[in-house]
């Protein structure tokens, strides 16, 4: 029994077993085809994606060859017409080219004809001129000339009259501009002047002073005078000395040291050394402040200090009885406005104007030219190139180059010459006014010559007879240069020719 249920359940076990078997194997079979089948549809859906994308390729290529044969054909549209246009260009080229042959040839036609005909009128002219020297007499050579000296003769004239109206044109607008710059330039400018003397006199509180200042056996007063390079004098006038000399400088230093002595009352060698050396440093400065201040005010800051001092110093120099410095300022300022109105640079015209003078500080100590003394200063201390040509224009060493250096020029000739501002030497006046008249008087036709008004003007008198009143313009322009070229003046001189016809008849 145990046996039969053994062998039953073994049995049972294995027909389970088998069971199991045939069914993993039947699961496994369709769990492949299953796959396989996936698998082919993904194959098939690639293969049908590829072909769509390969149709939508096909299209577009398709597109893109359309697209091109249409450009292509535009392009060969735009050759054709271009190859047209170039066809009717080349033909109208070849028709103008044919057109300038045409009128080449007309051209040469023309010129064989004025070949032609000019030969004709160089034989018709020659045959005249053979018919003009027979019945002249005259030669061609002799008949140009005559001819050409009446033509002169008449074209001078017609010369002069044409020079007279066109001068005395430029002469009024030059008048009316000139008289507009310099009325602008005096008015915004008022200038003072001084006139200084070649004396100084001290009071002194007593006579009892002069005997000390001359002091035991004069030497005092001999120590003063080769000190202070002056001459003392004194006299009977009660109570005055006077101090003597040139040198503005050395006067008003002199003049300073013996009033600080009489208020000391200290008068000996010793003591006057002692004072003038201090009165001297004390010029030094003050003369240094002076033109530093002048230069400030000018608003031409910075200067060498050198140049500031000798500016200050100008205060004690003259010039014809005209003080340098006020001067100096005179042509500066004028200048400024005279360069501002003509367009230059109105600073610069001031700065040349200011030191146009600056060498008269030095000629009384060294000598020499101020001029060069001037531009050798500037030079030293790197001054503008104007400044230094305004420094030789002004005295005629060198043409002036610029609009500053001439508005130096014309002020400081309008500083100098101005009523009152300088003191003529009678001397160099009485020959200045023999030279004017000599060079009139010697000129062709001039019977008399006369310099007036101080000679800034001159009258010349002509022999009607012999010339016109045309040629007596050209005559004043020859006289009024030659001046200019030989005679030293200030300002400028006004040269009248005047001619006078007379003409008397008695009744009897």
């Amino acid at each position: 029994m145990t046996e039969t249920i053994g062998l039953s359940s073994i049995a049972g076990v294995a027909v389970g077993a088998a069971s199991c078997y045939f069914w993993l194997k039947s699961s496994t079979r369709s769990r492949f085809s299953y796959m396989e089948l996936e698998s082919k549809a993904k194959a098939k859906a690639i293969e049908h994606e590829a072909e769509q994308l390969l149709e939508s390729s096909k299209v577009k290529i398709k597109a893109n060859e359309i697209e091109q044969e249409r450009e292509y054909q535009k392009r060969l549209s735009q050759l054709e017409e271009r190859q047209r246009s170039l066809v009717l260009e080349q033909k109208e080229i070849g028709a103008e080219k044919k057109r300038i042959e045409e009128k080449r040839k007309s051209l040469k036609r023309k010129e064989r004809n004025l070949e032609k005909l000019e030969q004709k009128k160089q034989a018709v002219i020659s045959e005249a001129i053979e018919k003009i020297e027979q019945a002249a007499s005259l030669t061609q050579e002799e008949a140009k000339a005559y001819i050409l000296q009446k033509v002169e003769e008449q074209s001078r004239a017609d010369v002069a009259n044409i020079v007279r109206k066109y001068e005395q044109e430029a002469k009024e607008e030059g008048e009316k501009k000139a008289n507009y710059i310099l009325a602008q330039a005096t008015t915004r400018y008022a200038g003072e002047f001084a006139g200084e003397r070649l004396i100084n006199t001290i009071t002194l509180p007593s006579d009892e002073h002069k005997g000390r200042i001359i002091g035991k056996e004069g030497r005092n007063i001999k120590s003063l005078e080769m000190l202070l390079g002056v001459d003392i004098i004194i006299d009977e006038t009660p109570g005055v000395i006077v101090v003597s000399s040139f040198n503005l400088y050395r006067r008003a230093i002199a003049t300073r040291v013996i009033e600080i002595l009489v208020e000391d009352g200290r008068i000996h060698p010793a003591r006057i050394e002692e004072v003038h050396e201090k009165v001297q440093k004390e010029f030094e400065q003050k003369t240094f402040e002076e033109g530093e201040s002048i230069v400030i005010d000018l608003g031409l800051y910075p200067m060498a200090e050198e140049l500031m001092r000798l500016l200050g110093r100008l205060k004690y120099r003259a010039s014809y009885g005209q003080n340098a410095l006020a001067h100096t300022l005179e042509v500066a300022n004028l200048a400024k406005v005279m360069a501002a109105n003509m367009g230059g640079d109105e600073k610069l015209a001031l700065r040349a104007g200011l030191l146009h003078d600056i060498g008269k500080a030095l000629t009384q100590e060294h000598g020499g030219s101020h001029v060069e003394l001037g531009v050798e200063l500037c030079r030293k201390y790197h001054e503008h190139p104007t400044v230094i040509n305004a420094i030789y224009a002004h005295h005629g060493y060198e043409e002036p180059d610029s609009v500053e250096s001439a508005a130096v020029c014309a002020a400081d000739k309008l500083s100098a010459a101005r009523p009152g501002a300088r003191r003529e030497v009678l001397e160099s006046f009485t020959k200045r006014v023999e030279e004017i008249e000599e060079i009139a008087t010697a000129k062709e036709c001039v019977t008399s010559a006369y310099a007036i008004n101080a000679g800034r003007e001159i009258r010349v008198f002509v022999n009607a007879d012999k010339i016109s009143d045309s040629e007596s313009v050209l005559l004043s322009k020859e006289i009024a240069k030659e001046i200019e070229e030989k005679v030293q003046y200030p300002g400028a001189i006004k040269v009248n020719v005047i001619r006078e016809t007379r003409a008397a008849a008695y009744a009897k």
